[in-house]
């Protein structure tokens, strides 16, 4: 069974954990979104003396690729990149979005509840004032609609497009939740973390699904708007 070690700064949550194939030997969370980056290497000592492993016996590096925030997703990368160069492990990026359906899969099957068959998952990442950052997936985790950027008003997923069930999470799903009532609609407010990551790179590691190291680079799924450079 692959022993990984699975690195989440995408959001204001941030968390890493080691696995041992589907089991979670160890999780270490922070909700200080301003520190993650002070947070993620003291956390990762942390987590591998608790778990009895170095990091030389991890077999794989995973990290949540993005969207989220950009100063996170660039902590999160440099860092698992870091680990990957050093040791000569591989690297495993996964949507963050594809992370957080698996926290509402995980969420729904603790609950013993069933969702319909046809049901969709469509967790949204806030991406301030209307915009969120979302995705869709059926209940097998199968994607529907890639990351993409969407701006929330009365008429978000009005259409006959979305016929069926979809259930809503993360950070964005409030603005819509605000906006649009639709018996059709459930939200959940559940926090992801990097459990639901390990999940989904133990699926790419059996695979060998893994990322190019030295070409890596974060999923923004918009262009980073850098105000410092705005002409005074």
């Amino acid at each position: 069974m692959p022993i990984l070690l699975n690195i989440d700064t995408a959001t204001e949550h941030a968390s890493i954990c080691i696995s041992k194939g589907s089991t979670i030997l160890g999780l270490i969370e922070s909700t200080d979104q301003k520190n993650h980056a002070s947070f993620l290497q003291p956390a990762i000592q942390d987590l591998m003396a608790g778990s009895n492993y170095s990091l030389n016996d991890i077999d794989a590096v995973a990290v949540t690729a993005g969207p989220g925030s950009y100063t996170g997703l660039r902590v999160g990368l440099a860092s698992a990149k870091g680990i990957c160069f050093a040791l000569g492990k591989p690297l495993i990026m996964v949507d963050t979005l594809e992370v957080m359906a698996q926290a509402i899969l995980d969420h729904l099957v603790s609950a013993n509840t069933i969702p319909d068959p046809s049901a969709l998952l469509c967790p949204m990442i806030d991406a301030r004032r209307m915009e969120v950052f979302t995705a869709l997936y059926s209940i097998n985790l199968q994607e529907i609609e890639a990351p993409h950027a969407l701006i929330i008003d009365e008429q978000a997923f009005s259409s006959n497009k979305y016929p069926t069930p979809i259930i809503f999470s993360g950070s964005g799903h409030l603005k819509l939740k605000e906006l649009v009532k639709k018996s059709s609609f459930s939200f959940l407010n559940i926090q992801h973390t990097a459990a639901q990551l390990a999940a989904r790179a133990l699926i790419s590691y059996q695979s060998d699904r893994f990322a190019n190291l030295a070409y890596a680079e974060p999923l923004y799924v918009k262009a980073f708007f850098d105000t410092s450079k705005q002409a005074k």
